[in-house]
């Protein structure tokens, strides 16, 4: 378990929280892109995830996919366990059967992502990993390798323990849960998103079938009801994913995403009292970030910083070279609040040599450091400590290497330059 907690918390002022009055025991609200955070209450307290558990399997199955180890087409055995697991009706579940039908990859991920499938997760993780202990060991590795810090992985679903009837990953307890703070959710959310943006393809199904076996087919709804057509008093405009959760223990959680106008927010709430709170409160921090939050262009494609135009150049054809922005640096501001920032330029040394100079040869586009963001209201807060606002500082032009007879030519006067200056430092010496 990884319990570090590092970070700082934000504190948000009060009339923001007087304002929203958010039902809920943790949660937090970020910008998809930057990683920005809007709004927080509560983000370090670690509690049970329920099944918002799944983001993780989902994303080692996509991982998978992306890396060639499995296919969509493939077929996935079915094991005893995750057969008498899968026929738990009290669970949600679709029936799965080892006579007959065969069921992919596709289809079982899709009971997954859209219906919260329990056995079908196990049965996906048996395949990536050949047990549920060794996948559940490999999403301890990735929380690490995603930086969560505060999170606990004990079975790929979710559940309880308990309710695996004594088949629980080795290594974890009878009653232990999964844990995550809800910092380290919306990490993990981000980095889905990030990294396998698919995952809404499905997400965003508000209904399937699935075929169980011969003319035995399971209408799948998901547990999203912010989806269109599913509960209309939840519908939201721009959501399209991502994962519900709920035990008795964890009560009912949300992972939501929703983009509106090109701005994507990812919202976490955690231990609200029932399933449509859970909406509800979700409501409110999706309208609190659309209403009061756009991306802007602060910086346009191509802005040099004022005296801070050029950068020096050793073994050139040129002394120096002009620099500017790689695109435009834009970011998620409060309404109304576009003057508060202030661009930095903020050199590579690692790019320069010791005295501060870009060694020739290069090419135009060469990276030479980055034109960061600074705001002069609230202090702002990013998901991970060395996320900020930026773009890419560039050389506008290349720069060749100087030829033998050039630099022959500025040794010999450096040569005499430092003569002249020591015999200076002489004369001045004398009447001093």
């Amino acid at each position: 378990m990884a319990i570090l907690l590092t970070a700082s918390l934000i504190v948000q002022p009060n009339t923001v929280e007087a304002a929203l009055d958010l039902e809920a025991e943790s949660a937090i609200l970020v910008d998809a892109e930057s990683g920005k955070v809007l709004y927080q209450k509560n983000i370090d307290a670690i509690l049970p995830t329920a099944s918002m558990t799944k983001m993780m399997s989902e994303y080692l199955i996509l991982e998978a996919i992306d890396e060639g180890r499995i296919s969509w087409d493939q077929q996935v055995p079915i094991s005893d366990w995750v057969r008498t697991l899968s026929h738990q009706t009290a669970l949600s579940n679709v029936p799965l059967r080892q006579d007959l039908v065969t069921y992919s990859v596709r289809e079982l991920y899709e009971s997954v992502a859209i219906y919260s499938a329990n056995a079908s997760t196990i049965a996906l993780a048996e395949l990536i990993a050949g047990s549920e202990t060794e996948f559940v060991n490999q999403m301890n590795e990735k929380g690490a390798e995603l930086g969560l810090e505060d999170y606990e992985f004990v079975n790929s679903t979710g559940l309880n323990n308990r309710d695996l009837q004594g088949n629980h990953p080795d290594g974890t307890g009878d009653e232990a849960e999964n844990m995550m703070s809800a910092r380290a959710t919306a990490k993990l959310a981000y980095a889905l998103l990030r990294d396998y943006p698919e995952v809404l393809d499905t997400a965003s199904i508000p209904m399937k079938d699935f075929q169980a076996g011969p003319d035995e087919v399971i209408p799948m709804e998901n547990w999203n009801w912010m989806l269109s057509s599913i509960r209309p008093q939840h519908d939201y405009d721009g959501i399209d994913g991502l994962k519900t959760g709920y035990t008795s223990a964890a009560g009912n959680a949300f992972t939501g995403t929703a983009e509106r106008d090109g701005l994507r927010l990812i919202s976490v709430v955690m231990r609200t009292d029932t399933r449509d709170d859970r909406f509800n409160e979700t409501r409110k921090l999706m309208d609190y970030g659309f209403n009061n939050f756009s991306t802007v262009d602060l910086y346009d494609d191509g802005y040099v910083v004022e005296g801070e135009e050029t950068v020096p150049v050793v073994g050139g054809k040129e002394r120096e070279v002009s620099i500017s922005s790689s695109e435009a640096l834009s970011a998620v501001v409060r309404n109304g609040q576009d003057d508060q920032y202030s661009a930095t330029l903020v050199l590579d040394q690692d790019k320069l040599n010791k005295d501060g100079e870009l060694v020739a040869p290069f090419e135009a586009g060469e990276a030479v450091g980055s034109l960061t963001l600074t705001s002069e209201g609230e202090d702002e807060q990013f998901l991970y400590a060395d996320q900020q606002d930026g773009v890419t500082m560039v050389t506008d032009t290349a720069v060749e290497e100087a030829g033998w007879f050039t630099k022959m030519m500025r040794g010999i006067g450096g040569f005499f330059s430092g003569i002249w200056n020591a015999a200076v430092n002489t004369v001045s010496g004398w009447f001093s």
